[in-house]
């Protein structure tokens, strides 16, 4: 029995030892976690890094002879890895598949793409970076306050005459400003000068035109917007996953040119990205920041001033509502404080410019309170009026302003019926309210840090003799600007 029980008493020491012993060699849970698992390099080309985390030792399997990592391999515990591309001259998107294998029976994937650059690059005598004279964003919109549009004239489809309106002159230019108006926005077409399109290469007589009508605005003290308009379309109805490539691939090759001609302009000059991108919901402005992103890097990669030019992005539909609810980031630039955003206003649009009846509603000759007709209450404005305004500069002001981000309002306007068949019946009224709109709308973006620019097509400044077709619109500006 003593023997016995010694034995089992044995027994379980020697069973508790060997545990305990096991429990002493236990090899750790396997580790090995990669970010990010997805990496997109410019088509340009490029840098980005790769982190690894485990706890074994790990080798990584490259196939790709256009990809280069400083390291292949490595031991337990974090690593950088710094993957490089150069441009991808190939007229396709590439990619490749990075497998991480650990010592511990661990894997990981990462897949590594790069876009095509579709085009040369024209950014071919970049300048060292000049600050001199260049103001912040919040420094120049302050040294401007009424804003007047050049409208269909450089950016008409047949050439700056062929919607009706002669050649801008710098007579032209002076009139704006002794009117009392410090801004001018030049909407301009590039696309249709391309005298390659193999290559997006502008037409060198168009590019010096452009170039011409800038210098009249900032020789003349007055500070000029220039932008890439509707231009067909390729951009603003082309915001989507399907043409991200290929417009991007456009708005660098277009900006490098346009940048580099422009490049010794002071700070007078600013470029805008575009112009009314039709984007709607958050997928839609991705995309769109992609384009902006384009942008920004191509006018800041030609140096000079343009490193320290302020630049203009656009808000998806340049709707007020919209750009405060999606556009949550601004594009990455590497010159702080350079950058503004633009939004339009045609609120109400059916009283603002609506030429005739539609299905979807009808024109309203009436707007504001106390300018409600009750001979014609029809066409009274039934939305858009002075709280809708208000809400909408509010939002952007909170989301931008506020934050040191300028806004631009770089259309707006309301037009009257006074010359057509579609005569408001209380035409007084109309004129009145027409007055009120332009005068109010004016005033309260200003009152928040907007800088309005009033779209004019040769409706309110007659461009063949200078002078002034519609006083009533000057006056209602220069009241909403006091």
């Amino acid at each position: 029995m003593k023997i016995t029980r010694l034995a089992k008493i044995m027994g379980l020491l020697i069973i508790l030892f060997f545990t305990n012993c096991n429990k002493k060699g236990d090899s750790p849970a396997p580790e090995l976690s990669v970010s990010p698992s997805e990496i997109n390099l410019p088509s340009g080309g490029g840098a980005a890094d790769l982190t690894i985390n485990g706890n074994a030792q790990w080798s990584i399997s490259n196939a790709a002879s256009w990809l280069q990592l400083n390291k292949t391999s490595g031991n337990s515990g974090s690593s950088t890895i710094r993957l490089t591309a150069s441009a991808n001259h190939t007229g396709a998107s590439r990619s490749t598949v990075l497998t991480i294998n650990a010592n511990n029976g661990q894997a990981r994937r990462v897949t590594v793409s790069q876009t095509a650059e579709l085009y040369p690059s024209y950014n071919t005598s970049p300048k060292a970076a000049d600050s001199a004279g260049m103001s912040t964003a919040v420094q120049l919109a302050a040294k401007f306050k009424l804003g007047w549009n050049i409208g269909n004239t450089l950016e008409a489809t047949g050439g700056e005459t062929s919607w009706g309106n002669p050649l801008i002159t710098e007579a032209y230019v002076k009139a704006v400003k002794q009117l009392g108006f410090t801004a001018i926005r030049v909407p301009c077409a590039w696309d249709l000068h391309v005298d390659n399109k193999a290559t997006a290469h502008i037409d060198q007589n168009w590019m010096n035109r452009v170039k011409e009508v800038v210098g009249y605005c900032v020789n003349n003290d007055i500070y000029v917007m220039l932008n890439i308009h509707w231009d067909g379309g390729w951009l603003e109805n082309n915001i989507t996953k399907a043409k991200q490539d290929s417009v991007n691939a456009k708005q660098k090759a277009f900006w490098e040119q346009i940048a580099t001609a422009m490049r010794d302009f002071d700070e007078h000059l600013m470029f805008a990205s575009a112009n009314e991108p039709n984007a709607d919901n958050a997928e839609k402005m991705a995309v769109l920041a992609s384009y902006h992103q384009t942008f920004v890097d191509a006018v800041r990669s030609t140096g000079g001033k343009n490193s320290h030019r302020v630049l203009i992005v656009q808000g998806p539909n340049t709707n007020a509502s919209l750009t405060s609810d999606l556009m949550n980031t601004l594009p990455k630039d590497p010159t702080a404080k350079r950058l503004m955003v633009e939004v339009h206003n045609y609120l109400p649009s059916q009283f603002c410019f609506l030429g005739q009846d539609v299905s979807w509603g009808k024109m309203a000759y009436y707007w504001g309170k106390g300018y409600h007709s009750t001979v014609e209450p029809d066409r009274n404005a039934t939305y858009g009026e002075e709280d809708e305004h208000i809400s909408d500069y509010n939002k952007v002001k909170t989301k931008f302003v506020d934050k040191g981000i300028p806004v631009i309002m770089g259309e707006y306007g309301a037009y009257r019926r006074d010359g057509s068949a579609n005569i408001p019946k209380d035409l007084a009224l109309h004129n009145a309210s027409v007055d009120y709109w332009i005068t109010f709308t004016t005033k309260e973006a200003l009152a928040r840090g907007i800088k309005p620019f009033w779209w004019d097509t040769g409706g309110a400044l007659d461009r063949r003799n200078n002078t002034v077709k519609d006083q009533r619109t000057i006056d209602a500006l220069i009241a909403g600007g006091q």
